[in-house]
């Protein structure tokens, strides 16, 4: 066991298994809203605006849909997916070996430093010595944007360049984030004084402290220190890519629970916006297949943002088979057991693992159901840690879309799923 799992192995996640992860009572962060994901804005001088743009004070997605698109979501993949113009799935014609996928974000933030339409890109990169240590960059060329490839799957306080941004006269942005990010960016946007502005959204779900996610791989990687790329994909498991080009695969019910369920923040387990609704793209992978990205193309800033690197990608259809109904009412049942509940057996675990890959959910209702398991499991999060911030954090979407599931919610939980207002 090397020195890192020793110390890991005993000390656990940062903030104790038992633990609710509150970001706002480390020392650097203290005075923040009780759920943070220290995003940034706060470091920068536009903090006075904090209470009136953080998305965990009061969520805004309704305003800003209006504001972007001049509606909000139709009752259809829009209550899961977020607006959209249209969605594709693509990848690079030839990839970028050092990107989590094919390298199509970096590749597009280098597109436009290189064709002059932005003057600089935020974007996150690795911190020195570090392969996943998040550092918010703010880069000036095309060779700084493509030096952040790869996944850095921590938190990142991104919006702490917005001063530099200001400082330096940029008026031409690119942002690369995260969904609180960029509901925070979008919120502040008409104080930033951009002629203008690109926003490209990672879909982004239970991000992690630096230490935390040293942690995580211990527990579930053979050699964590080799770890390169790791990837919860399409197939049911965690794909980890080692030195050497070596791929570990972890299905998801082999995952120790009990060891695990202590990482995640707070604010990431209170948070709505897995698909990054509010960028112009969102370059993702979960309604792809295999090997391909999701692009959702939200505004007419995200179709500019398709045409600038479209010479660049090959294109396959979207798919979609098998059936998430079947298998959320088992999740939501999942739900009820303690946190960090042990595993089943290892030949349950190993037929589990089977028919998720044979029979399970692939492409779009794939993303529809892992989609719809965050909403479900986040909600349930809030009304039992923090139920008075329902009101304010929750929405107005999330019901509307697990509206099917009400009837078994109500049996299991013992409570309406429907809205509640601020004075409940």
């Amino acid at each position: 066991m090397s020195e890192l799992e020793i110390e890991y192995s005993t000390t656990g996640p940062s903030k104790g298994l038992d633990t609710i992860s509150l970001l706002s009572s480390d020392d650097r962060l203290q005075g923040r809203p009780l759920l943070c994901s220290d995003c940034g804005l706060c470091d920068s001088a536009l903090s006075p605006l904090m209470s009136k743009s953080c998305v965990f004070v009061r969520n805004q997605t309704q305003e800003i849909e209006q504001r972007l698109h001049g509606r909000n979501r139709r009752p259809d993949d829009e209550l899961r997916f977020g607006i959209f113009r249209a969605q594709y799935a693509a990848r690079m014609r030839r990839p970028n070996p050092k990107a989590q996928w094919s390298g199509i974000v970096t590749s597009l933030g280098a597109r436009l430093l290189e064709q002059g339409k932005v003057d600089a890109v935020i974007t996150t990169g690795a911190a020195p010595g570090t392969r996943f240590k998040a550092e918010p960059i703010l880069a000036r060329t095309p060779a700084e944007v493509l030096a952040t490839a790869g996944n850095k799957p921590c938190l990142s306080p991104n919006l702490n360049l917005i001063d530099a941004v200001r400082d330096q006269g940029i008026k031409r942005l690119a942002f690369v984030g995260t969904s609180c990010q960029v509901h925070q960016l979008r919120a502040v946007e008409a104080e930033l004084g951009l002629e203008k502005l690109y926003v490209i959204g990672i879909p982004c779900s239970d991000n992690v402290t630096y230490p935390d996610l040293e942690y995580f791989l211990t527990q579930i990687s053979r050699s964590p220190k080799t770890v390169v790329h790791h990837e919860f994909m399409q197939d049911f498991s965690l794909w980890l890519r080692h030195e050497g080009g070596q791929v570990e695969r972890v299905n998801y019910v082999d995952f120790p629970m009990d060891k695990l369920h202590g990482i995640f923040p707070s604010a990431c387990l209170s948070c709505f916006d897995y698909p990054n609704t509010l960028s112009d793209l969102s370059v993702g992978y979960m309604g792809a297949e295999l090997g391909w990205q999701w692009l959702l193309v939200r505004t007419q800033t995200g179709e500019e943002l398709l045409e600038t690197l479209r010479p660049d990608l090959e294109f396959t259809q979207l798919t979609e088979s098998g059936d998430r109904s079947r298998g959320m009412p088992r999740y939501m049942e999942r739900l009820t057991l303690p946190p960090g509940a042990k595993r089943p057996p290892f030949l349950i675990r190993k037929l589990v693992a089977h028919l998720q890959r044979k029979k399970g959910t692939k492409g779009l209702e794939f993303a529809r159901a892992i989609i719809e398991m965050k909403l479900l499991r986040n909600l349930n999060y809030v009304r039992s840690k923090f139920a008075r911030f329902e009101s304010r954090v929750v929405p107005y979407h999330v019901y509307e879309t697990l509206k099917p599931y009400a009837d078994h919610y109500e049996q299991l939980f013992d409570r309406p799923l429907g809205t509640v207002t601020e004075e409940q």
